[in-house]
């Protein structure tokens, strides 16, 4: 599976993740990648908020790592992994729980690439250059494949 959205607003964005959040089930993990202040945040507010409409507002959880989100089915565990020294560190904060107990939604994952599953959904989002506007490209690629 391989979708490329083409987004013109913060909304715009969040209806692509709600798209995907219909879809996910236990144990799915999706990768978010891209351009700094492209929208990652947004994308996982929206995501998560289709799955927990009561959820009043979703942060990066830059200086927490994670952060745990409930819904009707399983638990979202939000993760950015920016400030990650070294790959390891992911397994302090307790990913191997998330990928079993619920789904994970993982920002700056390139550092994890080796502990991931090899099947995950990675969602890479850019700044369309060819715009002058802050229009975004977002490509949603279902994987067999490490990162």
């Amino acid at each position: 599976m391989k979708n490329k959205y083409t987004s013109h607003s913060l909304e715009e964005t969040q209806k692509i993740a709600c798209e995907l959040a219909r879809k996910v089930k236990i144990g799915d993990v999706i990768t978010l990648s891209g351009d700094l202040g492209v929208g990652m945040t947004a994308f996982a507010e929206g995501f998560i908020k289709a799955l927990n409409p009561e959820v009043a507002s979703v942060t990066s959880p830059t200086f927490n790592l994670v952060k745990i989100y409930d819904t009707v089915n399983f638990p979202v565990w939000h993760f950015d992994l920016y400030r990650l020294k070294s790959p390891e560190e992911i397994f302090e904060l307790g990913i191997e729980d998330a990928i079993h107990s619920g789904v994970s939604l993982i920002e700056w994952a390139e550092i994890a690439s080796d502990f991931l599953p090899k099947n995950h959904i990675k969602v890479e989002m850019h700044f369309d250059n060819n715009s002058i506007s802050e229009t975004r490209v977002i490509t949603v690629v279902k994987t067999k494949t490490k990162i």
